[in-house]
């Protein structure tokens, strides 16, 4: 197995679910933004150039998100997702595609206003735009760690990816002075061995 890696991108989530389930893997390790990524040779493995990619024997899959979901359907073997009966799988399935579906959008925005484009290129709207609708999707995760440790009963995948995208959000300069709940939730995460050996590979 090989998962195409470069640090602070969404290649974390899944090196960290690959870390959990303790399953052995390569990386192919690139930095965000790398000329490498936009070769034709690397257009043949993710066709926009991106991270992450996971190529598992015949299977070469991209989208964090779906490979999460792969990773768990092939190996998982039950953990980090209810099973499909329970009455939390449907919860678990909504928190996992929050992340992308409604954080890391504004995420990227913050990301690539002020930090990507130099001074004179920034749009002060666009930051203040994001800013507001980032506030308002990490205020819902607020919200819903009110007296709960994680996401969906115990830890589980929805942790990985939305977890990740919190973490992402806070890294890129959300306010999160407000947000308590997800503030601990947060750094219960990082307390998690997997996700300290992903995030320094």
């Amino acid at each position: 197995m090989k998962l195409y890696y470069a640090p602070n991108s969404r290649a974390v989530k899944v090196a960290w679910l690959l870390e959990e389930l303790g399953l052995k893997y390569e990386l192919e390790k690139y930095v965000v933004g790398d000329r490498a990524l936009r070769t034709p040779e690397y257009y043949k493995i993710h066709p926009m150039g991106r991270i992450p990619v996971l190529e598992d024997g015949d299977v070469s899959i991209y989208e964090s998100g779906a490979i999460v979901q792969y990773l768990l359907a092939r190996y998982g073997k039950g953990k980090f997702m209810p099973d499909v009966n329970d009455p939390l799988f449907p919860e678990c399935l909504q928190w996992i595609h929050y992340a992308e579906g409604s954080i890391m959008q504004h995420v990227n925005v913050l990301v690539v206003e002020t930090i990507l484009l130099p001074p004179e290129k920034k749009n002060d709207v666009n930051v203040a735009r994001a800013s507001k609708l980032l506030n308002v999707a990490l205020g819902n995760v607020d919200n819903r760690l009110q007296d709960r440790d994680y996401l969906v009963g115990d830890f589980t995948a929805a942790d990985i990816m939305t977890g990740h995208a919190c973490y992402g959000a806070k890294r890129a300069g959300a306010d999160l002075s407000e947000m308590k709940n997800l503030n601990s939730y947060i750094d219960r995460l990082l307390e998690r061995p997997a996700l300290n050996k992903a995030s320094s590979l």
